[in-house]
């Protein structure tokens, strides 16, 4: 059995910061509820429920007490205000990879706060916590995400064709990752 893992609070740029999910963020789940594709690639309950939405923040809490992984919200610093999330998931750990998945709320998109978010966990996972690999994948069509990822410094490795099932669906992935030897020009 993995150990409990402790999520840190991460300073991701001078406006956000990564922090444990709280009870408190049940407008963030509702939000992200509301969202046409954030419920089809994470387990946010669609439709919402105060009930289903305290059982999202438990498993969150779960993922890293069962030491799967690093759940963050990610808060705006001015007010605390939690904007989207971000996750290092450690299911292959044992190969020396990690995977990293992301979502924002459609009014924190656009604005480079997932750019800041993925950044920062990506430095972290591979320099402190020296995991050798971090992956992310992106459906084709979502351009923002690939922009984000490229922004960080992963790079695109191929397509994974019917990868995994999206609403119904199987979908085609785009790997990209990075390697704790590349060196990304913005740091990390």
């Amino acid at each position: 059995m993995a150990h409990p893992l402790t999520v840190p609070s991460l300073t991701a740029g001078a406006d956000f910061v990564l922090r444990p999910w709280e009870m408190s963020d049940l407008p963030l789940v509702r939000e992200a509820a509301e969202d046409d594709y954030i419920p089809l690639i994470t387990t946010i309950p669609s439709p919402y429920s105060d009930a289903a939405a305290q059982a999202f923040v438990r498993r969150q809490w779960n993922r890293a007490a069962t030491g799967t992984g690093y759940p963050f919200t990610i808060a705006r610093t001015r007010d605390r205000r939690p904007v989207g999330s971000i996750g290092l998931h450690l299911w292959d750990s044992a190969e020396g990879r990690a995977t990293l998945g992301f979502w924002m709320t459609a009014s924190a998109r656009g604005q480079g706060v997932a750019g800041a978010a993925l950044r920062t966990v990506t430095t972290w996972a591979l320099h402190e916590l020296r995991i050798p690999r971090v992956q992310l994948l992106v459906e084709p069509w979502n351009t923002a995400s690939v922009r984000t990822a490229e922004s960080a410094g992963y790079l695109r490795e191929g397509l994974l064709r019917g990868w995994q099932e999206i609403g119904g669906q199987r979908r085609d992935m785009l790997m990209y990752a990075r390697l704790s030897d590349d060196r990304f020009p913005g740091g990390g």
